[in-house]
């Protein structure tokens, strides 16, 4: 069977890669940064699915003191990656720990636990989504799954208040999708650069029954703008209770679906934050995207 990255032969969708590598899986390895015992990790643990059937390995970011207070429990953030990368990229392309360390050091963010999952499939080849697909419930992990298995396993405010979700591309639109669904696990949302929708990305010439032809058809299926048209009102009273954050570069081949949803939003009177920074879908970008999110959901928390 070809892979994904062998099917996706769209030059506009390739954009979309964070540019990562996914390698050997161990069972826990940890940044060699750490040093004193009161300081923040990073740390890659591997994580058997038994939904999936597969191994799942994902980063996971303990703040300072961490180590010291072991009475102390904090916020969560759920940090997504975006398609045909893994759960490493925000620490490698974005140097997740030392925007975070310099934010809540600065006080300009909340001390928190940040955990991002792999969502590609073995070897990053196969399968690469957020939604439950043939072959793929990825969703069904998530939430049955991985979810409680973090908020188990490590000392985290297991409440809805102090659980946010925010992504890039990808992540970013199945973030939204999740915050949408699931209002009452998440107490804000931050996308960044996000796949909103896949209508209007050109050149989608891949069967139904391929593997890309099922990750649009999974894409298509959540569109975050028609999920809001088509809201009850009691639907739209709970989206309202979740703090939502849209930014997009100006120059992002994906921002007009992400302005088709703010104006979704807009007309369905659910308050939201925008802004469409100078910018495209860069790892530049999102790398200073972080010194947006992370103090926008600890203002949440607080």
């Amino acid at each position: 069977m070809k892979s994904f990255a062998h099917l996706l032969l769209i030059p506009v969708l390739s954009f979309m890669a964070c540019g990562g590598s996914y390698a050997t899986i161990p069972e826990r390895s940890e940044e060699a940064t750490a040093t004193a015992a009161d300081s923040s990790r990073i740390l890659y643990i591997n994580f058997h699915s038994d939904i999936l059937g597969a191994d799942r390995e994902y980063t996971l970011y303990l703040p300072a003191g961490y180590d010291t207070d072991t009475t102390r429990h904090y916020p969560v953030l759920y940090l997504l990656h975006g398609m045909l990368d893994d759960n490493r990229c925000w620490q490698v392309r974005a140097s997740l720990k030392q925007v975070a360390d310099e934010l809540i050091e600065g006080g300009k963010a909340a001390p928190m636990i940040i955990v991002t999952p792999l969502a590609g499939g073995e070897a990053n080849k196969d399968w690469n989504g957020y939604f439950n697909m043939p072959g793929w419930a990825y969703e069904d992990f998530f939430f049955k799954e991985f979810m409680p298995h973090i908020e188990r396993t490590y000392r985290i405010h297991a409440d809805r208040n102090y659980r946010a979700v925010a992504g890039l591309s990808m992540g970013g639109g199945a973030a939204t999708s999740y915050a949408q669904r699931y209002p009452h696990l998440f107490s804000s949302c931050y996308a960044m650069s996000a796949l909103m929708d896949t209508a209007k990305l050109p050149g989608q010439q891949a069967g139904p029954n391929s593997m890309v032809g099922l990750f649009t058809a999974s894409v298509k299926r959540h569109c975050t703008s028609r999920f809001v048209e088509q809201a009850s009102e009691e639907t739209r009273q709970q989206l309202r209770t979740v703090r939502w954050y849209v930014d997009c570069g100006d120059h992002d081949f994906l921002l007009a679906t992400n302005k088709a949803f703010v104006t979704a939003m807009q007309q369905a009177q659910i308050p939201l934050t925008v802004q469409y920074r100078p910018g495209r879908h860069s790892w530049t970008y999102w790398h200073s995207g972080l010194y947006i999110c992370l103090p926008f959901v600890s203002r949440g928390w607080q």
